[in-house]
């Protein structure tokens, strides 16, 4: 079993409803007894389209025993169980969007997923969730969009 780390965002529709519901498919499919869960982060959105809404984001690391990119699969399947087409924009507002961090000590890359996660250690909206849960794994020295993030109350696992 590998442990693997997970980013969790949403800026449409009830966006704790729906990270809630993306945590607990995740757990559910990957069937993973280890679960670290960080809190939720309200981000402005970087890079997306004028008037996007604000992000809800989080990361959780849990336990699989699924290679890679059928751990891929299973995210983009969650994905559109909860409302994201398959085909969409680049950086289009949408209800969640799950990217793979990283996957135990490994390295990927091939034309569907890159883990670690490429631009994981410039985003605080990947950084600060994660060093909730990660401490070891997280960069924030160098984060310039740090101010752009605030922790919610709301728990990811109710």
């Amino acid at each position: 079993m590998e442990k693997v780390g997970l980013a969790l965002g949403s800026n449409l529709g009830d966006r704790i409803d729906i990270l809630q519901k993306a945590s607990k498919l995740l757990v559910d499919n990957l069937e993973s007894r280890h679960c670290l869960a960080s809190g939720v982060y309200e981000t402005a959105p970087l890079d997306c389209p004028p008037g996007s809404p604000s992000f809800y984001n989080a990361v959780i690391e849990l336990e699989t025993d699924l290679p890679p990119l059928e751990l891929l699969t299973v995210c983009q399947d969650i994905e559109q169980r909860l409302g994201r087409p398959l085909q969409h924009e680049f950086n289009a507002p949408r209800t969640v969007d799950i990217d793979i961090l990283y996957y135990g000590e490994e390295s990927v890359t091939t034309d569907r997923l890159t883990v670690p996660h490429p631009r994981m250690e410039a985003r605080a909206f990947v950084q600060l969730p994660l060093s909730e849960i990660r401490p070891d794994l997280a960069e924030l020295d160098s984060l310039s969009d740090i101010h752009l993030c605030q922790r919610l109350e709301h728990p990811l696992f109710p």
